[in-house]
């Protein structure tokens, strides 16, 4: 048992810093695309106009955070698993601490799925409903992305932005409706519901999808909450634009363009998204006229943001999960 955990000791000693060389490669590889590049320009003009947009972007960001834990809320009710706000919110926040502050990818799921299971004994059924909560998250973006550029014809006009936006949101959504059919096949998916390693994502999706079935209600209340959620971030996005200077750009082309840099960022590739953020806003946005040092300024803001907001799950990262007692029924 000792062996295999000692065998990824070595692969996660060099991980960290090559995700962290990654990252400044990736940003190089930025300045070298764009040599009249001025990094002075990427730092907004402070006023209290820019302040008081900031200000607005962190709130909203937070405001999506307890988005969030009500979307996880939302599948652990469909699983008959009901918990509180009370218990969710500050283990959302904590999970973002961890995905943003500390050099991880995953650990903020894992955070989660650890200080919950806890409290609540089942640690399986606690896991399906991390997994299934972010796959709703991979429904609703690409339908945030098909819809922007349906209601914004000139979008649809943006050369390799348009191209790449629709093959991200495309491929994505061609790729979760792969993984809940394989999952929810009794003999596919089934076969994964206890084994360990990456399988037990599938299994993970398989026990969450056979829970939900008996509340299929439910779903709508998941995309709901998904999609809110998505929204909101998407006007924070929409203010950190306004604080940078470039607030014409307008709600449309970050509906249609937000959601496929969200998850190009996801890709464990770098440190916190950071280099593939800022390559996909340059991507996405020079075509509409927006300067490369404002569209990387964006990504290095939004993270920005996203940083001030995780702090607040530091002491709920800190004060740790307490076990509750459960009562066995066998």
């Amino acid at each position: 048992m000792t062996a295999p955990a000692n065998s990824t000791t070595p692969r996660r000693r060099w991980a960290l810093p090559l995700r962290i060389v990654i990252s400044v490669l990736m940003m190089a590889v930025l300045y070298s695309r764009f040599p009249d590049l001025s990094w002075s320009e990427v730092v907004p003009t402070w006023s209290l106009t820019t302040a008081e947009w900031l200000l607005g972007a962190v709130l909203l960001t937070t405001v999506a955070m307890v988005l969030s834990a009500m979307r996880w809320q939302q599948v652990l009710r469909a699983m008959d698993m009901p918990t509180s706000l009370r218990t969710l919110i500050p283990l959302a926040f904590a999970g973002q601490f961890v995905s943003n502050v500390l050099p991880t990818t995953i650990g903020g799921d894992v955070l989660r799925v650890s200080r919950l299971s806890k409290q609540n004994g089942e640690t399986e059924d606690t896991f399906a409903s991390v997994v299934l909560e972010r796959l709703s998250g991979w429904l609703v973006l690409p339908l945030i992305t098909f819809f922007g550029l349906v209601i914004n014809p000139d979008l649809r006009k943006q050369g390799d932005a348009t191209l790449f936006a629709v093959l991200i949101s495309a491929l994505t959504l061609f790729g979760l409706i792969a993984i809940i059919v394989i999952a929810d096949h009794p003999r596919l998916g089934g076969r994964f519901a206890s084994r360990e390693g990456w399988t037990r994502f599938v299994g993970a999706v398989h026990l969450g999808v056979a829970r939900m079935r008996a509340h299929p209600g439910a779903t709508v209340g998941i995309v709901l909450a998904g999609l809110l959620y998505q929204l909101v971030l998407c006007v924070a996005a929409l203010m950190v634009a306004a604080a940078l200077g470039f607030g014409w750009l307008g709600m449309t082309p970050l509906l249609a363009f937000f959601p496929a840099v969200l998850i190009a960022q996801v890709l464990p590739i770098g440190i916190a998204g950071l280099g593939v953020r800022e390559g996909a806003f340059v991507l996405f946005l020079t075509p509409l006229d927006v300067p490369a040092e404002q569209a990387i300024a964006l990504g290095l803001v939004l993270y920005a943001v996203n940083l001030v907001v995780s702090l607040a799950g530091a002491p709920s990262f800190a004060i740790g999960g307490r076990r509750t007692p459960k009562t066995s029924n066998s």
